[in-house]
């Protein structure tokens, strides 16, 4: 192993960000020590009956800030598998898939074993797998890929399942009792694959054989089989194929879901019952949509990962991932420009941190301890406001205002901000642009804005955002003495059109000065903003 600089270890041990409190319980868990086989092992799982999603992308993201961290903390090699599940029957056919009457014919079949609805792989597991891989090298995530279905077949899970066998009345044991009365009486822990049909059976288990590693069933017609439940003829029940992967595997770290935990303690507990130790992990939230009620695929409520990546950069929804992991987030269009301009002002702060707070800054995370430095950044939230005054789809009109706020930016030397100018005008263009609503000033108001007028108009040529800033405040001093909120909101209402903006003095000192003129003298002289 690296040796870890013994400063920077005690750094990190007392860095309050959540990966950092999850490496040192793993630690904790392994006794400080390398584990026999000389990798501390995180895994994801993955279930492939469907396409890769915005939670897919929130746990690997997870997970792999909390191996970076561990890494950091102990220089202990440690690899991160994502596991797919594809020895599962299909139990239904999607929605969202051509030949749909073709895997009609293939309900309840393992889903490497039925046939790719998009003709392009050999199976429906192994169309899913691929992009499920593509969908992860996509972010640049780290990871090795297995398949339940390979890893069954190979044998690698036999001394597991073998061992599973042997303490199965003990595993269904655990079980039983969460099931229904109904349910207990056909419960195994071993589905086995039908060797004439080739579908995932759930049948009561009518007599075991430990010294043979085998199990007997009845088929429909009565006609009693014997299948051994290694070498990929059975598959686990979910829980107890959770518990026997995490032993076979040897997994020492796995995070999941508010709605496994149950299953979390039901499969640590067979594991234990394997003679295995449950990984260390810990419990994230889910996400809710704009009335929150809890995001379903199913049901297409909640914003989708496609869907967040045309307006924003991925870093962004890294940094949504990174946030409170454990307290319930809602996940809708109007959180987006918050997380970017949230993940833009971590990233310029990074530098003039100390190394301690460095460690705590989501850019650590984000970027795996190696943030980029850029240093012509403006907010998401001024560039939307900058678009919706110009009323532009057209980035090359952001950019004619940024070069001249900015003469040292340009597309070349500052990709993060010209991919958050397509990102802003995409975003303006679908949800800021159709809900803008002006209003005129009332008479208080109007003598507010032509105070603005005449201030702004005594500038010194070339001042500052602060000195700007700084003046419009006054103003607001001047009318709005006890509520200035509102003084800002005035601004926000009659010359943005929204109810909430950007910090006004940056917004005027990238618009213009003149500009800015023109446009309050537009308000006053009551033309609608509106018609552009």
């Amino acid at each position: 192993m690296p040796a870890i600089d013994p400063q920077f270890r005690e750094i990190a041990a007392q860095a309050n960000a959540w990966p950092f409190a999850e490496a040192r319980q793993l630690e904790k868990r392994l006794g400080g020590k390398l584990p026999d086989a000389g990798h501390v092992l995180f895994e994801t799982g993955y279930g492939p009956s469907g396409l890769p999603h915005i939670g897919t992308f929130g746990e690997v993201a997870r997970t792999t800030m909390v191996r970076h961290a561990f890494t950091a903390l102990t220089g202990m090699p440690t690899r991160l598998i994502a596991f797919s599940d594809d020895m599962d029957g299909l139990r239904k056919v999607p929605d969202n898939v051509p030949n749909k009457e073709m895997l009609e014919q293939h309900l309840g079949k393992p889903l490497t074993s039925v046939p790719d609805p998009f003709e392009t792989h050999d199976s429906f597991g192994a169309h899913n797998n691929a992009r499920l891989q593509a969908f992860l090298d996509e972010f640049g995530f780290d990871y090795e890929f297995k398949s339940a279905t390979e890893t069954y077949k190979s044998g690698r899970f036999d001394e597991a399942l073998l061992a599973m066998l042997a303490n199965i009345e003990k595993v269904r044991g655990v079980i039983l009792p969460t099931l229904g009365e109904e349910r207990r009486k056909t419960y195994s822990p071993f589905l086995p694959i039908c060797p004439d049909t080739g579908v995932v059976l759930q049948v009561p288990i009518i007599d075991t054989d430990t010294a043979a590693g085998t199990i007997t069933y009845e088929d429909e017609s009565g006609k009693k089989v014997e299948v051994p439940v290694t070498g990929g003829q059975c598959k686990m029940q979910w829980k107890a194929d959770w518990a026997m992967r995490w032993v076979a595997l040897g997994v020492d770290y796995e995070m999941s879901g508010k709605d496994l935990i149950d299953s979390v303690r039901l499969s640590s507990k067979i594991a234990r019952l394997l003679g295995g130790k449950p990984p260390a992990g810990f419990t994230y939230e889910l996400f809710l949509d704009e009335n929150g009620e809890k995001i379903s695929k199913s049901r297409g409520n909640g914003l989708t990962m496609e869907e967040w990546l045309k307006y924003a950069p991925p870093e962004s929804l890294t940094q949504f991932m990174y946030q409170k992991p454990t307290q319930a987030k809602r996940l809708f269009f109007d959180v987006i420009p918050r997380n970017v301009d949230d993940y833009l002002q971590h990233l310029a702060k990074f530098p003039e941190l100390d190394q301690q707070k460095q460690l705590e800054s989501p850019a650590w995370h984000i970027h795996s301890g190696k943030p980029p430095h850029e240093d012509a950044h403006l907010s998401y939230n001024i560039l939307l406001n900058l678009a919706g005054v110009c009323n532009t789809e057209d980035t090359s009109v952001l950019w004619h205002f940024i070069s001249r706020y900015r003469p040292d930016a340009t597309p070349e030397n500052a990709p993060t901000l010209n991919r958050l100018t397509e990102y802003a005008v995409s975003y303006f263009k679908d949800f800021v642009k159709p809900s803008k609503i002006y209003r005129a000033p009332d008479e208080a108001e109007r003598a507010a804005l032509e105070d603005l007028h005449k201030t702004l108009s005594a500038l010194a040529t070339g001042a500052s955002a602060e000195d700007i800033q700084t003046e419009v405040y006054e103003v607001g001093k001047r009318h709005y003495e006890e509520d200035l909120k509102s003084w800002f909101r005035v601004l926000y209402e009659t010359l943005l059109g929204q109810s909430t903006g950007p910090r006004m003095g940056s917004f005027i000192a990238l618009y213009g000065v003149e500009e800015t003129l023109t446009l309050v003298r537009r308000v006053l002289d009551g033309e609608d903003l509106a018609a552009g």
